[in-house]
């Protein structure tokens, strides 16, 4: 585990020239760096359509999962890929699908009804998101599996949607968008740049290192803990960044 913390330490090295997860904290610093990228008419547009920021509904998609009516976009929030990593569609839908069918309706949302309208939005808001973080690639033969932190035992799904973030700088999702807003106009183009697809191949291609850090019910102690969020951290932040200026980047386009 320790050599690998060491080359993922270089890697992001040879990453910190390009721009390079989530629980709550992780998708409201998503949708309040969008926020801080939007038009400003894209932003009254959405505003007036949703009576709140877009970070109000950064977590809905998490909370109303399991509601009556909802339970179908439960295995909306991830992806496969396969051998490859190109991108294999799952019959009940998946993170893809669910972001393409909420673009194609918003691009006539002037013609959709309200819940229509305000329901696709809610998607994009989060679905963007989510198919940035690590573990919501599936890969082919790659299964779940649980790890010890200190003493914790936790998925290691929930590894990188929580921990690596709570467990680093413990900002809100204010001081996390102030930290990491931080890259240019060319930057951002170039970030931004490709299709919804490109993006999570993107991810699948750069994600699957994750894997090779720590193994199933490995168990860390405290120091072999913090080292791992001090070579992690930084991946997991670029994630984050790079799904606030695309989220931003699909609602202006969308809206303005």
């Amino acid at each position: 585990m320790k050599k690998s913390l060491l080359l993922l330490g270089g890697a992001l090295v040879l990453f910190s020239n390009s721009a390079f997860g989530w629980g709550k904290m992780g998708h409201d610093a998503i949708a309040y760096i969008a926020e801080c990228n939007l038009t400003p008419k894209a932003k009254k547009t959405i505003e007036k359509i949703l009576g709140h920021s877009i970070v109000y509904y950064a977590t809905w998609m998490d909370e109303w999962r399991a509601e009556p009516g909802y339970e179908h976009t439960s295995a909306w929030h991830t992806a496969s890929v396969d051998k490859n990593l190109v991108y294999a569609p799952r019959p009940k839908g998946d993170v893809i699908f669910a972001l393409e069918d909420a673009i194609a309706k918003l691009q006539d949302y002037k013609q959709q009804d309200d819940s229509t309208v305000v329901m696709s939005l809610r998607c994009i808001i989060h679905f963007v998101g989510d198919m940035h973080c690590p573990v919501h690639v599936k890969y082919a033969n790659q299964k779940s599996y649980n790890v010890y932190l200190n003493g914790d035992k936790c998925s290691y799904h929930n590894v990188w949607d929580d921990q690596i973030i709570s467990r680093s700088h413990r900002w809100g999702y204010l001081e996390y968008a102030h930290q990491l807003d931080r890259c240019t106009k060319q930057q951002i183009k170039t970030i931004t740049a490709g299709t919804l697809r490109d993006w999570f191949h993107e991810n699948a291609r750069d994600s699957r290192h994750i894997y090779e850090l720590v193994g199933p019910n490995e168990k860390l102690d405290k120091n072999e803990t913090k080292s791992f969020v001090n070579h992690t951290h930084e991946y997991a932040e670029r994630q984050i960044l790079r799904a606030g200026y695309r989220l931003a980047h699909v609602l202006n386009e969308l809206f303005d």
